[in-house]
């Protein structure tokens, strides 16, 4: 017979984790609006930035800027995007199961792939394995700024342009809705402007002082915004995985709870059945 001071336990114990999980439900959905509503408003400044730099490139070649310069993908660099806090179902391990493929799968086309880590539960993951790192940015997701963008990018454009890397990927999570999030490969470097549109490409500008020194404001600041944007991606992903990770776990509390209600009221009713033959027994064998 089951103990039913252990199962009125387990019970309790349930009902606490649940009130938990709804708790850290409704934190991940407030802060979820808030990295929502975050790339809304960033994405106006980025879509002029991308607007002024695909109208210098149509008039730039490659030689203009160390930023633009194709060279043979020898160095790969990837910068690769995970959370600092757990309990968001396959947001990292997603990440980090891809990452690892991509470092099997082409070792061979290479002559160096080394990562840039942006998050704890990527460092924590590399600290057992022999990957070549080239930068490393933790406890930035509780309060993502412009300038942990212009950090990550600074540190990163220096590599590329003393061509200690030839080309640089942004792996992250990016985010669709509350319920979808696909893990992207974004390459950052060289900088490669959209196709433009037909009437763009006779589309006269008046640049000041000049346009040379316009490409050495857009183009830096181009970057800053690709990772700030890839940095806010991230965070809504996660937010929402959290969310929907959350949610989940609630359900299968409240599932857990029924199931052990049903086992609590069975083994109580064996109990009182047993109690009242124990009775009756007792009785007949007083007559």
């Amino acid at each position: 017979m089951a103990n039913l001071k252990d199962i009125k336990t387990r019970i309790a114990s349930v009902k606490s984790t649940q009130q938990i999980t709804k708790a850290m439900k409704m934190v991940s959905a407030a802060r979820f609006r808030k990295a929502e509503e975050s790339i809304l408003e960033n994405r106006p400044y980025s879509d002029k930035i991308l607007e002024v730099l695909t109208s210098l490139a149509l008039r730039t070649s490659e030689e203009a800027h160390p930023l633009l310069e194709r060279r043979e993908q020898k160095n790969v660099g990837l910068v690769v995007f995970t959370s600092d806090r757990g309990l968001c179902g396959s947001f990292n391990g997603s990440i980090l199961r891809s990452i690892d493929r991509f470092l099997k799968e082409k070792a061979d086309k290479f002559d160096k792939i080394s990562v840039y880590i942006v998050g704890k539960k990527a460092r924590d993951y590399y600290k057992s394995k022999t990957v070549d790192k080239f930068g490393e940015k933790v406890e930035l997701f509780g309060n993502v700024t412009y300038g942990h963008a212009q950090e990550i990018a600074r540190e990163i454009v220096e590599l590329y342009t003393n061509k200690e890397l030839d080309v640089v990927y942004m792996v992250y999570n990016e985010y669709r809705s509350a319920l979808s999030q696909v893990v992207v490969y974004d390459r950052l470097l060289p900088v490669e402007p959209p196709a433009a549109e037909p009437d763009a490409v006779n589309t006269e500008y008046i640049y000041e002082p000049s346009q040379e020194h316009m490409l050495n404001w857009v183009l830096p600041r181009y970057v800053d915004v690709r990772i700030f944007r890839a940095l806010l991606e991230s965070t809504a992903s996660e937010h929402g995985a959290r969310m929907t990770a959350m949610e989940s776990a609630t359900n299968n509390a409240s599932d857990m709870i029924e199931r052990l209600t049903l086992k609590y009221n069975r083994a109580r009713q064996e109990s009182i059945t047993s109690e009242l033959m124990d009775i009756v027994n007792g009785v007949e064998s007083m007559k």
